[in-house]
């Protein structure tokens, strides 16, 4: 027998930001700045999308998750709107990770349509956000579009066209061909640059660590089918490039949620690396993290507690009383 695997859409269609905004109507979107000591970047990042505030894009927030540099100020002074995670999300005590702070995020992103773009991007196109919303605005079954392009990186003095994306080409790609075939045909799973439907986030776990985009793209397809996938093509994105050691860190954890999305046992640990140290090596454990967190709807849907923002929450969460 031949088996057939579909592949998601590439949305090409030519479109304007004024037709887009149109086809919008009454629906309103966020577009949400995960950011970590990005002080450098973050405020050129939100240059690029304030233009379209109060047309296209309904509201620009920075989720901060947990800065020591300026990032906060200057994400304020470019007019974006900050939350710290904490602020987020008062009554739910912060666990370190990406997928943490935009799992916070739905907590006071008012959109029907979030879009999710990274704060450490490098000069990013004004045209990112629109192009990640096309899909969406033009076809009503799809619920996650992906950003795919060219990705440099700079070694030494020059830069290497496409050598960016090492944990995306060596460790998702190759295992989502073996393991989720139909998945095996994205091009950026891992990138930051993607959008969706509140009802999607919403209503799905976030993995609290790296494993967040990998997560939602498994989650997506296994509830809704390839056919709800849809990819655009953003050019080049250029961003900065991390040392071998925290992508080997971003891989352990990207492998865990995958296997677990797909109900294959892992063995739990952290990944152990051997660091050269005088005339031996040392090893370094960096463990898992958390465990993932639970759809944000269900959070949402709990009666209130009478205990305020501080007050007790669910067993389902794992959290306890901090009254």
């Amino acid at each position: 027998m031949t088996v057939v695997h579909r592949t998601p859409t590439w949305f090409d269609r030519p479109w304007s930001v004024p037709e887009l905004v149109e086809r919008k109507g009454q629906r309103r979107v966020s577009v949400v700045l995960p950011a970590l000591d990005e002080e450098a970047t973050v405020g050129a990042v939100i240059a690029s999308i304030h233009p379209l505030v109060g047309t296209l894009v309904d509201e620009l927030l920075v989720i901060d998750s947990g800065s020591t540099d300026g990032t906060v100020a200057a994400a304020r002074a470019a007019g974006a709107t900050v939350y710290t995670r904490e602020q987020a999300l008062p009554r739910v005590p912060p666990v370190p990770g990406k997928g943490e702070v935009l799992w916070r995020s739905l907590a006071v992103a008012g959109g029907d349509l979030i879009v999710f773009v990274d704060s450490d991007l490098i000069s990013p196109s004004p045209m990112f956000v629109p192009s990640l919303l096309a899909p969406l605005l033009f076809d009503d079954e799809v619920r996650l579009v992906k950003g795919f392009y060219r990705r440099p990186l700079r070694t030494g003095g020059s830069d290497e066209a496409d050598g960016g994306g090492r944990v995306t080409q060596l460790v998702a790609r190759p295992l989502l061909t073996a393991l989720a075939p139909e998945l095996g045909e994205i091009v950026q799973p891992l990138g930051g640059e993607y959008a969706a439907t509140r009802e999607l986030l919403a209503g799905i776990p976030f993995a609290p660590g790296y494993g967040v985009e990998i997560g939602i793209l498994v989650d997506c397809w296994q509830r809704h089918g390839i056919g709800a996938i849809a990819e655009v093509d953003l050019g080049t994105r250029r961003h900065r490039n991390r040392p071998d050691h925290e992508l080997a860190v971003m891989s352990r954890q990207v492998v865990a949620t995958l296997l677990d999305r797909l109900g294959i046992r892992d063995s739990g640990r952290g990944l152990a690396r051997f660091v050269p140290d005088g005339d031996g090596w040392r090893r370094v454990v960096s463990e898992l993290g958390s465990a993932d967190r639970p759809p944000m709807r269900l959070l949402t849907e709990m009666p209130a507690t009478g205990h305020g923002d501080h007050g007790p929450v669910d067993p389902l969460f794992g959290i306890h009383s901090m009254s």
